[in-house]
């Protein structure tokens, strides 16, 4: 039985019991008085049973009939309701997206491309988490965010899987060189440009194991291996320990602003090391849903305005 039945004729049945006449249900659907009446008794032989009992100009529905109108009600009700949704989405009127972001990332470009995102689309929202490449791209594969904003070093992190970027869309949103940061009465911090094969001998702060892992190449690059202390990922943390005069430490270009404000702490230029490349990361499906795309741009502004 189901078989016999789709969406236009639930429609038309519904039509008919709203509008008590097949020509006025057929003028209500846009159809020609002769195309409705044809459509019911075919979908009559269909089922076997009559939906309509004619009586002068009008008609009035059977019980089967009444039962399909009814159905047809909901059905029509249903799908208006998702086409709006869709346009909404579409629109860009409505919809959902998830984004991962590293800290400084979340501390930095988000909280701009939220702020734009706001102003142009206010009905648009955007939750936000934070996580480390490469577990953002494993969680992008896996369908638990739309968008990823990622980063990586030259020759840091190729070569074991965890950077597979194939069939994904990656935008390049800035060059990110690290600085280094220094206690503000250390005999180093009164040079203006610095090596990192000035510091060797040093104790040192390291960062995720990402960072950490670009800090011991460059240093090997540079002739020693690091004496690392304290490692942490937050990188308020880091500053913390450098103003105690625990250690130096890399830190990324994003958090310059507020590692120059910080009490304590001397931010120099430091030679040896390689920027990072900072990119949103998605699905070329995903591209083309309106919100994600709206998104994306977004962070491509707040990188520009930085």
């Amino acid at each position: 039985m189901p078989e016999d039945l789709d969406v236009q004729s639930l429609r038309i049945v519904r039509a008919i019991a709203d509008a008590g006449t097949i020509t006025a249900a057929a003028t209500a659907l846009g159809y020609s008085q002769p195309a409705v009446s044809q459509h019911v008794r075919r979908l009559e032989r269909r089922l076997g049973t009559a939906l309509l009992e004619r009586r002068g100009r009008g008609v009035r529905l059977t019980e089967a009939g009444q039962v399909l109108a009814r159905h047809g009600a909901t059905v029509t009700a249903a799908l208006d309701a998702a086409a709006s949704e869709v346009a909404a989405l579409t629109g860009l009127r409505g919809g959902r997206v998830r984004l991962l972001a590293f800290p400084s990332s979340s501390a930095t470009l988000v909280p701009t491309a939220l702020a734009t995102l706001r102003a142009q689309h206010p009905d648009l929202r955007v939750s936000l988490d934070e996580c480390e490449p490469p577990e953002s791209l494993q969680r992008l594969r896996a369908g638990a965010c739309d968008i990823a904003i990622a980063f990586s070093y030259p020759g840091t992190d190729l070569g074991r899987g965890e950077d597979d970027l194939a069939g994904l869309e990656v935008r390049l949103l800035l060059e990110d060189p690290p600085v280094l940061a220094l206690p503000a009465g250390h005999p180093l911090a009164e040079s203006r440009r610095l090596h990192l094969r000035d510091l060797a001998g040093q104790t040192w702060i390291a960062g995720c194991a990402r960072c950490r892992g670009h800090l011991l190449q460059a240093c090997a690059s540079a002739g020693y291996t690091p004496s690392i202390a304290y490692a942490t990922d937050d990188y308020v943390a880091v500053l913390g320990l450098v103003a105690a005069g625990l250690g130096v430490a890399l830190l990324p270009g994003l958090v310059l602003p507020t590692a120059a404000r910080h009490p304590g702490v001397a931010v120099r230029a430091v030679g040896g090391t390689s920027p990072r490349a900072v990119s949103t990361v998605t699905t070329p499906d995903l591209m083309r849903v309106p919100a994600v795309a709206a998104t994306v741009d977004a962070l491509s502004d707040a990188a520009l305005s930085l």
